[in-house]
């Protein structure tokens, strides 16, 4: 009984501090000053310039209903979305403690910093570098009551087609993938990988939710692939549903 006792206790404590690292800012001591102050400097920058521009834009949501369906029976849902729509989304989804992955990079650094100033927390890892510890620790996040979030083709691309991460993590805890996407009506192109979308003050954005993606405990490679284009598929959709949407807006 007293071994079980304080297996228990950390067990909770353990948890409590996974929770804890992932919803506060890490360390910058490993970086050099000049690092330490561009980290800031751009945390900083990006939070309030986010902000700003999210109080002016009218919002619309498509397809709630799906959101609702993800979480019936206690499902939390594992949103997932293109690259270049993190600006507005970021706001718009902010403080409902989602946890997200960030790449281990200078710029993952500040991109953790100012997401969890909108209530996210951050996970370490992408496609490239520490993904599969990364999902392992965003399944135990899960566990303890977190949602999740996937930047789908991110950190570098290509545009457009989504990776595995969100299939392997929705197989590892049974909860729903769901296919997320924001179309804005007004917006400048930066010059990135992905032309990513900055939103013009005053801007009219939809948000489309699609139907959640069940993937079983069992699923094998093709099933995990199936699953990986039934979300591609879904998220084409959504986007198709948007270009409809600015074109006639």
């Amino acid at each position: 009984m007293q071994i079980s006792v304080e297996q228990e206790f950390n067990g909770a404590r353990a948890e409590e501090q996974r929770i804890n690292r992932a919803y506060k800012h890490a360390d910058l001591s490993d970086y050099s000053f000049r690092d330490r102050m561009l980290i800031r400097a751009a945390d900083l920058v990006f939070y309030f310039l986010i902000k700003l521009i999210g109080l002016t834009a009218r919002f619309e949501v498509i397809g709630w209903e799906n959101h609702d369906k993800a979480e019936q029976n206690g499902g939390l849902p594992i949103y997932v979305f293109w690259h270049d729509r993190i600006f507005l989304t970021t706001y718009w989804w902010r403080n409902r403690r989602i946890v997200v992955m960030t790449s281990r990079s200078f710029d993952g650094e500040y991109i953790a910093r100012f997401i969890r100033r909108f209530g996210y927390g951050a996970v370490r890892g992408s496609s490239t570098r520490g993904g599969v510890g990364a999902i392992i620790e965003m399944a135990r996040l899960m566990r303890a009551g977190c949602t999740a979030a996937f930047t789908i083709d991110g950190p570098k691309g290509p545009p457009y087609l989504a990776k595995m991460g969100a299939v392997l993590l929705a197989k590892k805890t049974g909860h729903p993938i769901m296919p997320v996407t924001m179309a804005l009506a007004r917006y400048w192109k930066a010059p990135s990988w992905d032309s990513f979308q900055i939103p013009k003050p005053f801007t009219r954005a939809n948000i489309y939710v699609a139907n959640p993606i069940y993937v079983p405990a069992d699923a094998d490679e093709n099933v995990l692939a199936a699953k990986r284009d039934e979300l591609q598929l879904a998220l084409d959709e959504l986007n198709k549903l948007g270009d409809q949407w600015r074109k006639s807006a």
